[in-house]
């Protein structure tokens, strides 16, 4: 028993693949684009704040209830009828109507790319870090001219009938990397999809601002991506 120290040697798991988020994690922030575009198409922000968070509670509710934000990011309600349904709910400032067509093209118009975060997923996949999307689509426009500089794999919720924070899509996107949760970490700026992708054992990093991101990243693949 000479030099037992009364606790186990836990061998520290290595961190070698990384699955991130799109809107609010390699974009500029959603509330800033969603203010841009309530102010330029002069929407009723009270109606629209009502309206997003009963979807948004349904939507993560996690007891198997579809409805439009569901639809739209699995696939099975397309955009156009989700502008419809979300034009139906919303009114300008002057109780007119708000035009359905175009609507969600006008809504993330304002989404600019973080050359940071950007940056740091090059460095990281030139350090041997695999690295996969992982987005919820409602129906982006996406840069896809830069995928392949950037990701192995390429996971969007409306392109393979999945959505977050479904497990069935985090599976997903672990078997295409060919790791296990444990070896990867996820970002993400909606804090109930960091939640499920813990629950499954992957190193969950919450997206506040790309320098607090940047540096827990370093931390976890132990190279400078800044």
């Amino acid at each position: 028993m000479r030099g037992y120290s009364g606790a186990p040697t836990i061998e520290p798991v290595t961190v070698r693949g990384l699955i991130i988020d799109w809107g609010g994690v390699l974009t500029t922030p959603l509330r800033d684009a969603i203010a841009e575009w309530i102010e330029a198409d002069d929407i009723d922000h009270e109606g629209y704040r009502l309206v997003m968070r009963e979807w948004f509670a349904q939507a993560y509710a996690g007891d198997g209830a579809v409805n439009p934000v569901h639809g739209l990011e699995d696939g099975s309600l397309p955009p156009a009828e989700f502008e419809r349904m979300l034009a139906e709910r919303l009114r300008t400032r002057g109780g007119m109507a708000v035009a359905a067509e175009g609507l969600l093209l006008r809504m993330f118009a304002a989404f600019e790319p973080v050359e940071e975060m950007y940056e740091a997923l090059r460095r990281a996949r030139a350090a041997g870090v695999r690295t996969c999307l992982l987005s919820n689509s409602w129906g982006n426009t996406y840069p896809r001219e830069s995928f392949d500089e950037l990701f192995d794999q390429v996971v969007i919720s409306g392109e393979v009938g999945l959505r977050k924070p479904d497990p069935e899509i985090f599976h997903h996107a672990l078997g295409l990397l060919g790791l296990p949760a444990p070896e990867c970490a996820f970002i993400d700026d909606i804090e109930h999809n960091i939640r499920a992708a813990e629950d499954l054992g992957i190193v969950g990093v919450h997206h506040a601002d790309a320098a607090t991101t940047v540096a827990r990243l370093e931390e976890l693949f132990g190279v400078s991506l800044g």
